[in-house]
């Protein structure tokens, strides 16, 4: 990645022109980067960000000038200080949450929504396993379960992070790296084990995933942070309690602005009402895009990462 001068210049039809206030930095940023997920190079990264419309291209009409806005999707590009983009994916702001939030919460915060409330709908008195709950995704969708009524079993990799999942919704927390996940949630459910797991980490954690399931469970895996699940057969399923597996991303689940809108009003909502607060935990000059990458990669973040501009 370099930092290089760009001039973005003007919107073209249905088009806007955005100056950032924040941006967000989320895993799969990692994925273009690194070619899991190929992209036509030259290319910018980012999908998530908030700031303010500059001007806006012919055939605009749900936006103007001056406008608080964020996005979670639409041609990558959000590593920058102001761009040309698409108006489809823009949100206006409520006024109740600032850019930095935002910046924070689009993306992670449409995909706990999506994870919560349509690929599984949790339900008041369920017990789920939540991989990661000390991530961006993980701190959201763990406090938004529990707003749900629902008990949080957790993942994590530390006892710094096993305290802030506990802080953030999860009643029962497993540090992966010494205790074993599949005989803890087997405890905690009195050996029935969980109708969900949520799994964001894919290859090291799939098939402990399919362990912890109740039979008829669903595994939802929405991530590749160990890299991708490779290929199995599909007995694994069957020899395992007639399970379910699928591989959701949030494009599918906000592909028509009806929907779009509708998660969004979700996510706003539960921010506002306290159900759910945005923890940044760590911020990077734009610039050091590189450096928050690194640091992601290497597990040594918690939280949303947003780069000031």
């Amino acid at each position: 990645m370099e930092w290089v001068a760009h001039a973005p210049g003007a919107p073209g039809p249905g088009e806007v022109r955005v100056r950032h206030h924040a941006v967000g930095v989320n895993f799969i940023d990692t994925y273009h980067r690194g070619g899991l997920y190929p992209v036509p190079l030259p290319s910018g990264l980012g999908s998530e960000a908030a700031g303010v419309v500059e001007t806006v291209g012919e055939g605009v009409t749900q936006l103007r000038a001056g406008d608080r806005v964020a996005y979670a999707g639409g041609p990558l590009g959000a590593y920058a200080e102001s761009r040309v983009m698409p108006a489809a994916p823009l949100l206006k702001l409520p006024d109740g949450i600032g850019f930095d939030t935002a910046a924070a919460m689009m993306l992670k915060g449409l995909t706990a929504q999506y994870l919560l409330r349509q690929t599984f709908v949790v339900q008041p008195g369920q017990t789920i396993l939540l991989h990661a709950a000390a991530g961006g995704v993980g701190l959201i969708a763990a406090q938004w379960a529990r707003a749900l009524g629902a008990t949080v079993i957790g993942t994590v990799g530390s006892d710094d992070k096993a305290e802030l999942a506990r802080a953030h919704g999860c009643a029962h927390v497993i540090n992966y790296r010494r205790e074993n996940v599949v005989e803890h949630v087997r405890e905690i459910t009195g050996g029935r084990g969980v109708p969900v797991v949520y799994d964001g980490v894919g290859k090291d954690t799939f098939f402990a995933s399919l362990d912890c399931l109740a039979p008829r469970g669903l595994l939802v895996s929405y991530g590749n942070a160990s890299g991708a699940v490779p290929p199995f057969a599909l007995l694994e399923l069957s020899n395992r309690g007639s399970l379910y597996v699928t591989r959701p991303t949030l494009v599918h689940y906000t592909a028509t602005r009806d929907a779009l809108e509708a998660a969004a009003a979700e996510l706003f909502d539960a921010v506002a009402s306290g159900a759910v607060r945005i923890e940044i935990a760590q911020r990077y000059p734009l610039a050091d895009a590189a450096i928050a990458h690194a640091d992601l990669q290497a597990r040594r973040t918690t939280g949303s990462i947003v780069l000031d501009v």
